[in-house]
């Protein structure tokens, strides 16, 4: 094993090692990282070092010797309403480095990488794909909803309503009491929870292990499992790579249309699936959600809160609804396929576990999950519109849009910040028939933040929702309701046409025919060759902005970063 090989021509490490509590007898077992993102952070990672306790058991009992290493996340919800945010997709290309840097300067045979939120979650896939040691990823679960249901993506709509005076101080303080009753993701099917799911569909995390709610006992004893695989796989040696292989990735666009899962999964799996090599392009994303149908009754696109998911069978669950269409043939990190892993979770009795939940809530399987021949929707959620406005691509969830919305035109109104917009859209000065663009606001303008509160204000606005649209190169939350397009490609700040939209200017919507478009000068339509024309002219008038950040991290990152529809992760340059 690399650690053993490591130990004779590094002399000190032995002795390090026993400084810092090691047994003579644990330098010759095999040696397992153990990452996490615990810290105080938040609730997603403020208890995972109970689950760090867990996987060191685990590992012990594989025979193997854990060693804890922590890289704490932030929080996109503390981020929300303030330049923070611009931080919040650089901390995953950090995060990732940070855990490369831990494994690359000691050495160690296997890891167990444990997180539960919208960014840790990407960070150590990647990490675990760039470093391609044998690894096993265990999902921090997931939170218990409020009183009547609450999750935390209703905070937003709550705010707004009390920005307009729609409801009473008292009122929203209560909300926000009750809003994150435990620890662990939050309770919906926002980014968190998405990529929990995309991890276990992607067979690098235990089958079953994908947003276990933290308060049942099933977390810490996957999570001591876990420990014990890792150990296992040190001596196997299966890689992640071979895990995580083109197939394996559309295995996991696949479970995402069907859970209608975070539009941030657009960033987050292009990124992972770079780190291996593998080209994940748009129209992958576009093309299996228009054949894979959306089933899972879960909020913000459907009712119940995030929880009920596992309670209802799962990841497994889901995958056996669509399991038609899935590359079944694919190894895990069981060492088995997905195939055998189905049949193994039918044959020992885990939906039997999961399923007395749900009974006990009186909530039927088929309340959740629905089955593959009556979807909530044919299609997925997410469609990747093009046109002479995005060129590269541009993201929306559709599921999430009125049907009045989905073939339409609108009147531009141009802002280039989110705060701006966010005035216009609480003190009305949004009409309907319009499109609030949000410019500057990709990788390299801004960093990429989310424009939550913005989605939310138009959402909790019911003249609003179904008359008009939010675009931008910018993101959204994976708790975004409402007629929202993000992504837009080429971003502003490199001079995308994004950035060429004036005032009054027509803007077509066609989800259906996959088109994002302008289509008129100052409310008056124009030819394709006649809009053209005018783009030339703007274009060349076109100044680019400075750049925002002189120096830190995001100077690196807006310098460094790749366009939204690629995935926003940092590349190295020549």
């Amino acid at each position: 094993m690399k650690s053993q090989q490591l130990r004779k021509v590094a002399p000190e490490l032995d002795a390090l090692r026993l400084g810092s509590g090691w047994s003579i007898e644990d330098l010759e077992k095999p040696q397992i990282i153990v990452e996490s993102s615990y810290g105080h952070s938040h609730p997603g990672s403020a208890h995972l070092n109970r689950l760090v306790e867990e996987a060191d058991k685990g590992v012990s009992d594989g025979g193997g010797k854990a060693a804890n290493y922590y890289v704490t996340d932030i929080c996109d919800g503390e981020a929300q309403g303030h330049d923070g945010m611009n931080y919040s997709l650089v901390s995953r290309d950090i995060m990732a480095a940070m855990m490369e840097i831990h494994v690359k300067a000691t050495p160690f045979d296997a890891g167990v990488f444990i997180t539960s939120c919208d960014k840790s979650v990407p960070a150590h896939l990647m990490a675990i794909a760039r470093l391609n040691m044998p690894a096993v990823f265990v999902p921090g679960g997931i939170m218990k909803a409020g009183p009547g249901l609450l999750t935390l993506e209703q905070i937003g709509k709550y705010n707004a309503q009390f920005v307009r005076k729609e409801i009473t101080e008292e009122q929203l303080i209560l909300y926000k009491k009750d809003a994150c009753p435990d620890c662990g993701a939050c309770s919906f099917m926002g980014t968190a929870s998405t990529m929990q799911v995309m991890a276990e569909a992607l067979g690098i995390a235990m089958p079953g292990s994908a947003l276990i709610p933290t308060h049942i006992r099933s977390l810490k004893d996957m999570t001591r499992r876990a420990g014990a695989r890792a150990v296992a796989l040190a001596t196997e040696q299966l890689l992640p790579s071979e895990i995580m292989t083109p197939e394996a990735f559309e295995n996991v666009i696949m479970v995402h249309a069907a859970i209608a899962g975070s539009s941030n999964s657009l960033l987050h799996l292009p990124a992972i699936a770079h780190e291996l090599g593998i080209h994940l392009p748009p129209e992958l994303f576009d093309e299996i959600h228009r054949k894979i149908p959306f089933l899972l009754n879960i909020c913000p696109s459907g009712f119940w809160p995030g929880e009920y998911f596992w309670y209802a069978g799962g990841v497994p669950a889901i995958m056996e609804e669509i399991k038609e269409f899935l590359h079944l043939h694919v190894r895990t990190v069981t060492g088995k396929t997905v195939g055998k892993n189905l049949e193994v979770m039918r044959q020992t009795g885990f939906y039997e576990g999961t399923r007395k939940y749900l009974n006990a809530l009186g909530v039927k399987v088929s309340d959740i999950i629905k089955p593959l021949e009556e979807p909530i929707r044919p299609q997925g959620a997410i469609a990747i519109l093009k046109g002479n406005l995005a060129p590269e691509g541009a993201v929306v969830k559709h599921a999430a849009v009125s049907t009045k919305l989905m073939q339409v035109t609108l009147r531009a109104r141009v802002f280039d910040n989110e705060e701006t917009a966010l005035e216009a859209v609480l003190h009305k000065n949004i009409q309907p028939g319009e499109a609030v663009f949000i410019q500057y606001e990709g990788p390299k303008g801004n960093g990429m933040p989310e424009m939550f509160y913005t989605t939310e204000a138009i959402a909790s606005d019911p003249e609003l929702i179904e008359t008009i649209a939010l675009i931008t190169d910018g993101r959204f939350s994976g708790a975004t309701r409402g007629p929202a397009i993000g992504h837009v490609s080429p971003e502003a700040c490199e001079g995308g046409p994004i950035a060429l939209v004036e005032e009054g200017d027509l803007i077509h919507i066609d989800i259906p025919a996959r088109k994002l478009e302008i289509t008129g000068i100052q409310g008056i339509p124009k030819t394709p060759e006649e809009i053209e024309a005018v783009l030339r002219v703007r274009r060349k008038n076109w100044i680019k902005p400075n750049p925002p950040y002189t120096q830190g991290i995001l100077s690196v990152y807006t310098k460094n970063s790749v366009s939204p529809i690629k995935g926003g992760y940092m590349e190295s340059k020549d």
